[in-house]
Order: C-alpha cells, then structure tokens, then sequence
C-alpha cells in the first residue's frame, strides 16, 4: 500500500461553493498559473504517484456555504482518478483544510478523534490547551487553526491502524516588516507551532500505550535545524513529535538531526521569497510510523523535481510537479 502526502497550494482556489470547477482560464492560486494548468498539474501528479491514500494539506475550504467533499469528488471524477472517496474531520475558517483522498476498494476510512472534550486529559484537537512552552511559568492557552484529522484505517488486506494528518502553524512571520517585528513575529509562531506540536506527541503516546499502529502525516512547518530561533526552544517541533529520551518513538528518515554543511539536506517545498524573488527550500512534509510499522518494508520518496533523478528525467512530471504545488508529494510504501 502506498500512503501520501501533500500540500496543495491554494486548491480551494479551483472550485466555486458547489464543489465544481471553476472556469479554467482564470488565474488560480498560484503565481503565474491558470486553473486549468494547475488542476491538470495535480491529476498528472496524483496519477503518477498512484497512491492508495493521499492525505491532502491545503484541500478545498469546506463549511456550511462550501462543500470541499464536493469539490475533491468532482476533481477525481474529472480527472478519474482511483482515489475517488474523500473526507474530512473539524472543518476550520482559514480556506485551508485536512482531508483524505482515498481508494475505497484499498482502505475503508472515517473521522474518529479521540482526547478529553470536558478536562481530565490531553484535549481533542477542536479544543484549546493550556501549555507552558518556554517554562516561564507562564501557561498559554493553544487552539489548531486546523485541528489534526483523525482516522481510524482498515486496509483491503484487513490491517487496522490509526491516522493523524497534520497541518502546524506557520513559523513564517507575515505582516512583519521591521528586524524587530520580524523577530518578535517568528518567536511568537514558532511557539505556537511547538506548543501544537507538544499536544501532538502528548496523543502520540497515547495511542502508542495502547499499542495501535500508527501513521503520523502532513506539513509540519518546521524541521530539525531549519531557522535560528530553534536555539531559543531546544528543539524543532518535528523532533518532539518524533520522540526524545527513552521514549516511544516515530520514525522518518528525513526527520533526525540535520546533515552537516557539507551534505546534501533533502527537502520537500519550493517558495519565492522577498524582496528578490529567489527561491527558499525546506523539509517541511513529512510521514512518521510507529515502531511495529518498521517491520513492514517502509519505502519513502520525496517526489521533488530537481532532488528525485527519474522526476527530473521526466519532463511532464518534473513540469507538474513545480505547476501544482510549492510543496512536492512525499509517500511511503507499507505491506499492508
């Protein structure tokens, strides 16, 4: 079974409240780019990785106006695409949400969010948290903008696992435009995105106490060694989610220490950043396992088109990839 992830930027951008396409010759999202280049960018995508289940960061905004089930049903329609089931958990305000987008003849799926809803625990995701980040003494109550989707998975095969798809606060400091604010803004997001994350693992552990496989996935916004102020917290938001000491662990490939200078880091997004437009990359997208799920035969790939050789071979991938997305599809294949 192959599972993915991927953040498609601004995909919302393609459907009207109805769920169907917009007309094509408008500009989407994307800088630079039609609608009907990027849907077409997606579906080459989605068909060439042929994944069994995509957990999409950024799907189309869904709430009581807007149908963003609606809307990836009409995209894989359309495009017909195996992966024709979709479903999302708590939708959210900011056009951005977490779904699924899944074969119905590989994996049965639905939303099934677990945690504390009236204290007395570590809270469900559509909740809030109170968490002391810095150890000032100081607890701060946290809320997801996008609260984790949860999903209770059984595969063609009948193996039964646990899901969460993820989508952490932006560490990028937008508005900012002094040194000051600049620095005042990233520290502020980056302890948000660690508090989130710190909530994350608190989960984590307890579905690994029950001894239930699980699949962690999504963009997390961060990465060991990714920016300065990492020094500030101790560690990046991925590292807590992955497990530190003695505990638990998940496991990721790309997600341990960084490589030295003199190595090269994978990454997983592309940006045009200001004030010169040049391109910024990062190892954001990640899919983390529990422990158990190592003994059935992990493969992951970065389809990233300059980093992977057969996506930089192929000039009809390479080309959708960097038209669909700032962010390129990570997988894992599992024996399952």
């Amino acid at each position: 079974m192959r599972i993915a992830t991927w953040n498609v930027e601004w995909f919302t951008h393609l459907f009207d409240d109805e769920g169907e396409f917009l007309p094509g010759g408008g500009w989407s999202g994307r800088r630079d780019v039609r609608r009907y280049e990027q849907a077409e960018a997606i579906a080459h995508v989605l068909t060439r990785i042929d994944a069994d289940a995509v957990m999409v960061i950024e799907a189309p905004d869904s709430h009581s106006k807007r149908d963003g089930i609606a809307a990836l049903r009409t995209f894989a329609r359309h495009f017909g695409l195996r992966t024709r089931s979709a479903l999302m958990g708590f939708v959210n305000d900011t056009q951005q949400e977490i779904a699924l987008l899944y074969d119905p003849e590989a994996l049965e799926a639905r939303h099934d969010p677990q945690g504390a809803t009236n204290g007395g625990g570590v809270p469900r995701f559509d909740q809030s948290y109170r968490i002391d980040v810095d150890v000032d003494r100081a607890p701060e109550t946290i809320r997801w903008s996008k609260p984790p989707l949860e999903l209770a998975v059984r595969t063609e095969a009948g193996t039964e696992l646990r899901m969460i798809g993820v989508h952490a606060k932006s560490k990028a400091p937008h508005g900012a435009r002094t040194p000051d604010q600049i620095m005042a803004v990233s520290i502020a997001n980056r302890r948000k995105q660690l508090a989130q994350c710190i909530w994350l693992r608190a989960r984590v552990e307890e579905h690994l106490a029950r001894g239930e496989s699980l699949v962690v996935l999504g963009d997390f916004n961060d990465g060991p060694g990714l920016d300065d102020y990492e020094a500030l917290f101790g560690r990046s938001g991925v590292e807590v989610v992955a497990g530190e000491g003695d505990g638990p662990r998940l496991f990721d490939p790309h997600a341990g220490a960084p490589l030295t200078r003199t190595a090269a880091r994978p990454t997983s997004a592309r940006f045009r950043v200001p004030p010169d437009g040049r391109y910024l990359t990062a190892m954001l997208d990640f899919i983390m396992v529990s422990e158990d799920l190592l003994g059935r035969g992990p493969d992951w790939r970065i389809w990233h088109p300059f980093e992977d050789p057969d996506c930089y071979a192929d000039a009809d991938l390479r080309k959708a990839l960097l038209t669909a997305s700032d962010h390129f599809p990570v997988t894992l294949d599992l024996s399952i």
